[in-house]
């Protein structure tokens, strides 16, 4: 299948002339970074222009060494991640980048098997994304995986027990230690937290946590809550923050009583 045929005709998104004449969007002036990382070069290309045409302010690499220099030298606001690259693969590029950043990452993959959708969260990419895909859809999950990183809770720091959540900064600690939280698992947190003493199907919180592509694979849901155990220091047998209700779901009954 040709990159061409990934594209749906779309109207682009209304712009207005600059003083040069040039034409930009109303987000020009704070335009998102993209970094792409595939090894692609014609949908580079494409995803290039076309995500220019939504604000996104966009630069692609096709080697992994190349993305990792960029990512450090100048941080994007979200990486889309290929999981096949040469040399190294998307699934370890996506570990090295969360050994010291936590920038959202949207993984694309032309092997859609659940077990690579998995491996993917597990590592700590925030949402997937099977090829062929239409743009279109690429720039909605872009969109909701960052409007997920700005709130419009009124309240933006909450405290459970030992356990302190900040939406401002996304950022979570556990008797003032930070944890090494993803987008994916942040949120998750917050959802269970902010319902707390609340029992959570995984329909709800699938429906609740919209960005991340569960692909009506539910057990997803059990990959994040296990790995928010293990950060936690949560023993699901004796849990002291997140209790399974079996045949049900999850709830959060951190904080000294359920």
């Amino acid at each position: 299948m040709s990159v061409a045929s990934w594209v749906t005709p779309i109207e682009a998104p209304p712009a207005t002339l600059g003083a040069s004449g040039q034409a930009m969007t109303d987000r020009a002036q704070t335009r998102t970074k993209v970094l792409i990382l595939d090894d692609d070069e014609k949908l580079n290309a494409l995803l290039t222009e076309y995500l220019g045409t939504f604000g996104f302010s966009v630069r692609a690499f096709g080697h992994p060494e190349d993305g990792l220099r960029a990512l450090k030298a100048d941080p994007p606001d979200i990486m889309v991640l290929d999981v096949m690259l040469p040399g190294m693969d998307g699934f370890a590029v996506c570990r090295k980048v969360r050994e010291t950043s936590r920038v959202p990452i949207v993984m694309l993959t032309a092997r859609g098997e659940v077990p690579d959708r998995i491996v993917g969260l597990e590592l700590g990419a925030d949402d997937y994304l099977s090829k062929p895909f239409e743009p279109r859809e690429l720039v909605a999950r872009l969109q909701a995986v960052l409007r997920r990183g700005s709130p419009s809770e009124p309240e933006d720091r909450v405290k459970v027990g030992a356990l302190e959540l900040n939406w401002t900064t996304r950022s979570a600690s556990l008797e003032g230690r930070p944890l090494p939280l993803t987008g994916a698992e942040f949120d998750l947190l917050g959802l269970l937290v902010r319902n707390r003493g609340r029992v959570l199907s995984r329909d709800r919180i699938m429906d609740e946590t919209r960005g991340v592509d569960w692909e009506a694979y539910d057990r997803s849901v059990d990959v994040l809550i296990s790995r928010l155990r293990q950060k936690l220091g949560d023993d699901p047998k004796q849990p002291a923050h997140i209790r399974t209700v079996r045949g049900t779901g999850y709830s959060f009954i951190g904080g000294g009583d359920e």
